[in-house]
């Protein structure tokens, strides 16, 4: 037994005051052994672990020791650890000697046991040799059994590093059908434009989705076809959400900005209203651009070069991106994206695949849907070793804003990214001086060519200049531009495509003045 002491008495009366929680369980053992404890054992390590305490009770908020004495507690940790390396008691040990400890306090003794996060590929952790009816998790409410559809995604997890979701390949898909070419031909363009020697460049579209892994043969079936990710990212709404696809797809990004007004629910919302062919890549371009909108641009040079980006664009990217590479697409609910005037909020729907801490602390990469992260990853918006958490969290620090949150909800299960903008007023008083000698057109030229760093759609620009003439916008600004060479199209084939957008033309006048 540990040697006591008053700061552990204070640890351990600290740990008591707190009460139940979430993370915390009190279990009398005046009776034996409670069975009901390695309910609380699956359910902590199916969740984000916990601890729990026997050989107390709380009632009526107040709490009763047992009155156990060494003798008894002295066994009860012996059946623990008997049990604990039983398969037939539970399917994995997972506390370390260290984790389970005899305390005694006034007189009476107490079992504390530390349960750890089991890691995905060891969940589901379940009692009594049967995952099913025997595997639990926890809320605020206390421990609950899940359901099999639950566990079933479980032992997906733990098997997505050799079958990866996204990487299922769909039966009947067809290309001329079911691939929406524009957003296919938007994604070519931009990795030509950021990479013009790739040796995908010149090669056909069909062998391209398959260099991508969007379509895919197994070897050992013969199998081939559209993969899930294929689709998500390129295929039409209606295809994606075919019940040989995802029936059940959908992308939500909510924004409620500069208004009180209570009967508006939210001033703008990207989602599928069959205006826009709703896939992922689609999704991706709309909802950044919107994003952007809550930064604040600074002006930054390197090298004697504009930087139009900031680490905080970084990571609203890397944030948005996450969301969609880590989504469970087997899970309830669906992808959201909310943005407000005091935060950013990702949700995705599943289970962490790390526990909160190795998320913050980066260096391991694992992602749910590899084959999406790739598609990101060629075009440089995506990182695969673990530092695309480091890139929110240094991002948003370099503006001194609060460091980003996580957290898992549970029934249905989303993972939680909030992002809380500061009120940091940032000088621009060399950006001012700069324009301050141009025209009012040519201030806007010149805010334009910096906005479409990335591809923007002709509803964003007018927004972002503030204007409201459709035609005024594409006389003055789009169209002249366009001809001069700093700015094109993404769709130069199909100027009135709905999935048109315009973005600065790289090695163009776009860190200079602009003049017409």
């Amino acid at each position: 037994m540990a040697e006591y002491t008053t700061d552990k008495y204070e640890r351990i009366r600290a740990l008591i005051s707190q009460g139940e929680t979430s993370e915390v369980e009190f279990k009398s053992a005046r009776g034996g052994f409670p069975g009901s404890f390695w309910e609380s054992y699956s359910a902590f390590a199916n969740t984000n672990g916990g601890t729990i305490v026997l050989g107390l009770m709380e009632k009526n908020n107040r709490f009763l020791f047992d009155g156990l004495t060494e003798e008894t507690i002295v066994r009860y940790k012996k059946i623990f650890w008997d049990c604990a390396h039983n398969k037939g008691k539970t399917s994995v040990c997972l506390p370390r000697e260290s984790d389970v400890r005899i305390e005694k306090i006034e007189e009476s003794y107490i079992l504390i046991c530390d349960i750890p996060r089991a890691s995905y590929e060891l969940r589901p952790v379940y009692i009594n040799a049967n995952p099913f009816g025997n595997t639990y998790r926890r809320n605020h409410e206390g421990d609950y059994l899940c359901t099999d559809a639950e566990i079933r995604r479980m032992f997906a997890d733990a098997e997505h590093d050799r079958h990866s979701q996204d990487g299922r390949i769909l039966a009947g898909f067809e290309f001329e059908r079911d691939i929406d070419i524009e957003s296919l031909h938007q994604y070519r363009q931009t990795l030509a434009s950021l990479q013009p020697s790739h040796p995908w460049i010149g090669i056909s579209d069909m062998d391209f989705l398959k260099k991508l892994g969007a379509y895919a043969t197994e070897y050992e079936t013969g199998k081939e076809g559209f993969t899930l990710a294929g689709i998500l990212m390129f295929g039409k709404y209606d295809s994606i959400t075919n019940n040989s696809g995802d029936p059940m797809y959908f992308v939500d990004y909510r924004e409620r900005v500069a208004t009180d007004n209570p009967d508006i629910r939210w001033t703008n919302r990207i989602y599928p209203d069959g205006l826009w062919e709703a896939n992922l890549y689609q999704f991706y371009i709309r909802v950044y651009n919107r994003l952007i909108q809550s930064l604040p641009r600074p002006f930054m040079m390197k090298d004697g070069v504009r930087q139009e980006e900031t680490p905080a664009h970084d990571a609203v990217r890397e944030a948005l991106i996450n969301c969609i590479i880590h989504q469970d697409v087997n899970a309830q609910g669906h992808i959201i994206v909310e943005r407000t005037d005091e935060s950013l909020v990702f949700m995705n729907p599943g289970m962490m695949l790390v526990s909160k801490q190795q998320y913050f602390e980066g260096g391991r990469s694992i992602c749910r849907n590899p084959i999406l992260q790739k598609m990101f990853m060629r075009l440089g918006r995506a990182e695969k070793a673990g530092s695309g958490v480091d890139k929110i969290v240094s991002g948003w620090q370099s503006l001194g804003w609060p460091l980003p949150t996580v957290a898992e909800e549970t029934r249905p299960d989303y993972v939680v990214l909030t992002m809380q903008l500061g009120a940091t007023t940032i000088k621009k008083t060399t950006q001012e001086n700069d324009t301050r000698k141009l025209n009012k057109q040519d201030v806007r030229r010149q805010q334009l060519l910096e906005f479409c760093s990335e591809p923007k759609s002709l509803f964003d620009i007018m927004q972002y200049l503030g204007l409201k003439a459709r035609k005024n916008v594409m006389n003055v600004y789009i169209t002249p531009m366009i001809d001069i060479g700093v700015l094109a199209m993404t769709e130069p084939d199909n100027p009135t495509s709905r999935n048109q957008m315009y973005v600065t033309v790289k090695g163009g006048t776009r860190t200079s003045k602009v003049s017409l």
